[in-house]
């Protein structure tokens, strides 16, 4: 089997919602069919797709159900975990009893015994250090550090050897490595973290990316991927370290 990730999908299907995203340029003309294309291209039946975060503009479920439909109807597992703007998210539970190939994700991992790997993660927030970073900013933050230890703790409890993070938001100021999110995934198994959240030429350089303390960093929104699902672990090869940079195509 394969493990890929892409985040940031921004979907918008449902006619009541009207977020269309090639407004923001480069990357995002007919984003879901180029997404759906790639996929269909990429992933198998028994892949699994990582989706860390900002998948539909709905802003109650009812008007995500399109887009999560939409997504259920592509090939593979998809493990899914919050972002900034997936204000339709509620009841977990309520959420997992939705759909057979879509697992949410909160305070949890989500286990591959066959691999022995576990898919831990939150939404995350942003760093202290970011301009305007407030009292209110440092309760998230705090409580999102939470979050990642009680699924990073699910995992160990596992006993899984392998552990892969995926946020929402990058785990550090900039491209600092010194953040309190990437102290705590230290004191944990953590061979790969994935993140997303990040858009647009000038942006895209300042997430942490490549092998920082034998930890991969990597970026996959849709955009920066060019909507294409990004290969983190194939069973026959292990953990994908090959070098990825944006390049309009």
């Amino acid at each position: 089997m394969k493990i890929f990730a892409i985040g940031d999908l921004h979907l918008s299907l449902d006619p009541t919602v009207n977020k269309p995203m090639d407004v923001f340029g480069a990357g995002w003309e007919n984003h879901h069919e180029r997404l759906k294309y790639n996929w269909l291209k990429t992933v198998n039946n028994d892949d699994l797709v990582i989706i860390p975060g900002d998948v539909s503009w709905g802003l109650r479920l009812n008007e995500a159900m399109t887009d999560l439909n939409w997504i259920n109807e592509l090939p593979g597992k998809k493990v899914i975990f919050k972002g900034n703007h997936d204000l339709w998210w509620n009841s977990i539970n309520k959420l997992n009893s939705l759909f057979d190939d879509i697992s949410f994700i909160q305070n949890k991992c989500y286990y591959l015994d066959e691999e022995d790997i576990a898919i831990c993660g939150t939404r995350g927030w942003i760093s202290p250090g970011v301009e305007g970073f407030d009292a209110h900013d440092e309760k998230i933050y705090r409580r999102e550090l939470m979050r990642l230890k009680f699924s990073l703790d699910d995992a160990q409890e596992l006993g899984a050897k392998k552990i892969i993070v995926a946020l929402h938001y990058p785990p550090s100021y900039d491209k600092s490595k010194d953040s309190l999110l990437i102290d705590l995934i230290k004191e944990y198994n953590v061979e790969y973290l994935i993140y997303g959240h990040l858009h647009g030429l000038y942006v895209y350089p300042k997430g942490l990316k490549g092998n920082h303390d034998d930890i991969e960093y990597r970026l996959v929104s849709l955009d920066y991927l060019n909507a294409k699902p990004l290969l983190i672990y194939n069973s026959k090869g292990g953990f994908n370290h090959e070098s990825y940079s944006y390049s309009i195509r």
